[in-house]
C-alpha cells in the first residue's frame, strides 16, 4: 500500500469533519486500495461500500470480506443493514445510544405541563413520583425538565410578523 504523509491534507480534514474518516486505514488489506489511487482507505464510507460490493456483486464470502477489511462479521452485517435501509448515509458512523428523551412521551409531557392543576391542593408527592405511579415510567427529574424546556422552546411563537 502506498505510504501517505502524516500531515493532514484537505481530504482528510473534510472526511474528519463529515465523520467519515476511517480511524484505521492501515488495516484495510483489499488489493484495490493498495493498487489504485481512486480507492482511499481513509474514506470510511468508500471502504464500507466497497466491502459490501465485494460480497454482493463479486460473491465473496462474508468471512473473507470481513477479514480483508479487518472488521467483524457482526460489523459487516450491521453495515449491510444500514446500507439497505438508509443508503450511503447509513454507512456513516452513528452516535450510539438513544436519540432524544424517549421516555418523555407527548402524553407524559402534557400531564407534566398541567401538574399540579391550578385548583388542586398542594401535591403530596413529586412530579416524577406521580409520573412513575400513573404511567409506570421512571424519569429523572432533570430529564423531565429538559424535555419540558425543549417543548416550550419549540412551541414558542416566532417574533417575526
Amino acid at each position: 500500500m502506498a505510504r501517505r504523509s502524516h500531515r493532514e491534507d484537505p481530504k482528510s480534514v473534510a472526511l474528519r469533519e463529515a465523520g467519515a474518516l476511517n480511524a484505521h486505514p492501515e488495516r484495510v488489506r483489499d488489493p484495490a486500495f493498495a493498487a489504485h489511487e481512486f480507492f482511499d482507505p481513509r474514506d470510511r464510507v468508500q471502504v464500507r461500500y466497497e466491502m459490501l460490493r465485494r460480497h454482493r456483486l463479486e460473491g465473496q464470502p462474508v468471512a473473507d470480506v470481513a477479514r480483508t477489511f479487518q472488521i467483524s462479521r457482526q460489523a459487516f452485517y450491521a453495515a449491510q443493514d444500514a446500507f439497505t435501509s438508509q443508503g450511503l448515509p447509513g454507512l456513516l458512523p452513528q452516535r450510539p445510544g438513544p436519540r432524544g428523551a424517549h421516555k418523555c412521551t407527548e402524553e407524559i409531557l402534557d400531564f407534566a405541563e398541567q401538574w399540579p392543576a391550578p385548583d388542586a391542593p398542594p401535591p403530596t408527592q413529586s412530579l416524577t413520583d406521580t409520573v412513575r405511579e400513573r404511567f409506570g415510567t421512571i424519569i429523572h427529574p432533570r430529564s423531565l425538565q429538559r424535555a419540558l424546556a425543549r417543548r416550550k422552546k419549540k412551541h414558542r411563537p416566532s417574533r417575526h410578523p
